[in-house]
């Protein structure tokens, strides 16, 4: 049975992506049960559900194939008896399911449901940091014991930092995951000094977590205070060699404000880019959506969606909750021609929308000039509207955050500057997340 088990591997390794094989396939062991029945016994119930779900059919196909007629496989979870023999049949243990719960960490925000591994997406544009999540998260042996997920906002990294954590959960429920973004932990640190217990806040991070997922790290900057307890709080956590997961827009290095400690810890970590994904990869992002929500679309309007929504994954959902929405309301067909109605009030005309334009477009709203505007005032007139240019000419352009900065007659540093502030205005302040929607509806229709 080991020498058939060994051809349907190598032929399951012909047909699926390397690391998937490695992760998946290569720690199941195959055995035959006391009444002859094929058993494939996997290392953990993760590990059976994945395996179950998106292989099961490849391996009964490659056995039929190599035994030459029909034959039924149980898949079990079984607990390695450090004896070393690949052949022996393996203590089979049985696994209770946990309950369908919302799944919350020891601290922090909750993680959502379907932000889990099984519900990434794969592709050449972000195997590698899929690859060293996994890792990491199975508790793999490695060198390091923390990751940066570097991403554009809408790409990914925020699933797979909470699949990380939801992993950790499923393998081992009483590990202390905490999971918050940058500004959450400033905002807690701030809060232990006004109630006189901050001693009480750094024993809880250095002392009693065993997972810290840290999103949006870039909002540290400028926050002296904060990265000075955050770097004394991650020595102690890299010594006891806890789990540390940072995800953030922009690399260690081009983050304004922050201490060299800081920085050097950032820097330290196994930094895994995640790109924009390529058309196949869009298509499948869609198609997975799609049946994880129950929404039959055509091939067709897939792969028109896949064709025009290029920017980020958010605005493939965007555009395919669009599609069925409309088509709900309208109670018509989802064809191409709703898909295309859909997707002209979705796509950016990046082609015509450049930072001069912005520029136009926020002075004539307010008021002032061009010079004002690339001027050195800091009068709050000026001030306001420069900061959102700025923020609008990151998000509807492609120019790099130097480019951006030399319109301005700045550096890069307080473009990134401008963009915290216009982000952390839109969720405290309703006037400033008016004017951006206001601006933002402007470009979209193209009428500016």
């Amino acid at each position: 049975m080991e020498t058939v088990w060994s051809s349907v591997k190598t032929a399951i390794k012909e047909k699926i992506p390397g690391h998937s094989f490695r992760m998946w396939i290569e720690p199941i062991r195959c055995f035959l049960d006391e009444e002859g029945g094929l058993v494939l016994a996997c290392p953990n119930f993760f590990s059976k559900k994945r395996v179950q779900e998106n292989y099961g059919s490849f391996i009964v196909e490659e056995f039929q194939r190599a035994l030459g007629k029909d034959c039924a496989i149980s898949f079990l979870v079984a607990n390695g008896n450090g004896s070393g023999n690949r052949t022996a049949k393996p203590e089979l243990s049985r696994q209770l399911t946990l309950p369908d719960l919302a799944v919350r960490p020891h601290n922090g925000r909750l993680l959502r449901k379907d932000f889990t591994f099984e519900y990434f997406v794969v592709g050449g544009n972000n195997d590698f940091a899929y690859s060293a999540a996994l890792s990491l998260a199975s508790r793999k042996a490695s060198l390091q014991n923390s990751l940066f997920l570097l991403s554009n906002t809408g790409m990914g990294k925020s699933h797979l930092t909470q699949a990380i954590g939801h992993l950790i959960l499923n393998q081992s429920p009483r590990e202390r995951v905490f999971y918050m973004t940058a500004e959450d932990f400033s905002n807690e640190m701030v809060q232990a000094y006004r109630n006189d217990s901050i001693d009480k806040f750094k024993g809880k991070y250095r002392n009693d977590c065993d997972v810290l997922l840290l999103e949006d790290v870039h909002h540290l900057s400028g926050k002296e205070r904060t990265q000075v307890e955050l770097s004394m709080t991650l020595d102690s956590l890299f010594e006891a060699e806890k789990k540390i997961i940072f995800s953030s827009c922009y690399r260690p290095g081009e983050i304004p404000k922050l201490n060299d400690k800081l920085r050097s810890c950032l820097s330290g970590s196994l930094i895994s880019d995640i790109e924009a994904p390529n058309f196949r990869t869009r298509v499948r992002i869609l198609q997975r959506k799609a049946l994880l929500k129950g929404m039959p679309i055509p091939e067709k309007v897939i792969h028109y969606l896949a064709s025009e929504l290029t920017d980020d994954v958010r605005q493939l959902e965007s555009g395919l909750i669009g599609v069925t929405a409309k088509a709900s309301l309208l109670s018509c067909p989802i064809d191409l021609a709703l898909a295309e109605s859909v997707v002209k009030n979705i796509v950016r005309q990046r082609s015509t929308i450049t930072v001069d334009i912005i520029k136009k477009l926020v002075c004539k709203h307010y008021n002032i000039s061009i010079n004002e505007i690339d001027s050195r005032s800091r009068k709050q007139n000026l001030v306001r509207p420069r900061q959102i240019a700025m923020y609008l000419a990151r998000n509807f352009t492609d120019s790099p955050l130097q480019t951006i900065g030399r319109s301005f007659n700045r550096y890069h540093a307080t473009v990134l500057h401008a963009v915290n502030c216009i982000e952390k205005g839109i969720k405290k302040n309703g006037a400033i997340q008016k004017q951006v929607e206001f601006f933002r509806q402007k470009l979209h229709s193209g009428k500016f």
